[in-house]
């Protein structure tokens, strides 16, 4: 595993317990769907599906984690949601939301975790 997939993986790591700690339940992560890419966390938050885009950055990085969902990620999680509903049996009661946790990680101190829900 190189750095910078470390990197992902604790930042995702954090994301989940941030979820559960919210009170959603984890499903999965890295769902992969063929070529369309892969889901980070797929969660549910009550009757709704989360689909859950993590993105982690050492405090400095060139861009916020928050701001990485273009237009074009958002699209690609819209498909990926769906293929998740249909190759599980369906959308659930309460929909589906697209959500965005956001790790910053300083040089020193704890890890700074953001949570922007229906983000798409």
């Amino acid at each position: 595993m190189n750095a910078r997939s470390a990197l992902g993986k604790y930042g995702e790591s954090l994301a989940a317990r941030r979820l559960t700690e919210a009170g959603m339940t984890v499903l999965e992560r890295n769902w992969r769907c063929g070529r369309t890419g892969e889901i980070d966390i797929v969660a549910r938050d009550g009757e709704v599906l989360v689909v859950c885009e993590v993105k982690t950055r050492r405090a400095g990085a060139f861009e916020h984690p928050m701001a990485a969902v273009t237009p074009d990620k958002a699209e690609r999680l819209r498909s990926l949601a769906a293929c998740w509903i249909h190759a599980h049996g369906g959308a659930p009661p309460g929909g589906v939301r697209i959500d965005l946790v956001g790790v910053v990680l300083p040089q020193r101190g704890a890890p700074v975790v953001e949570h922007a829900r229906g983000v798409a």
